[in-house]
């Protein structure tokens, strides 16, 4: 194989690598974003988890109209 034959076959490689490598990267940066917005509405949803239990707990502690 010639020598010019071979640098075009390494530049094409690298092309190839160069681009599957912005796509990795495109991919990355996705997942990260919906990794973020996971994370933030299991925070709510504890929060709000923690905020019915607490509330639930409240109810369940007060006595009943009739022993009053």
């Amino acid at each position: 194989m010639a020598d010019e034959d071979r640098i075009v076959k390494i530049e094409s490689a690298v092309a190839h690598l160069e681009q599957l490598t912005e796509t990795l990267n495109e991919t990355v940066i996705e997942q990260d974003k919906t990794l973020r917005r996971l994370n933030q509405q299991l925070e709510q949803l504890t929060e709000r988890m923690a905020k019915d239990n607490a509330d639930s707990i409240k109810s369940n502690n007060t006595k009943p109209p009739h022993y009053q």
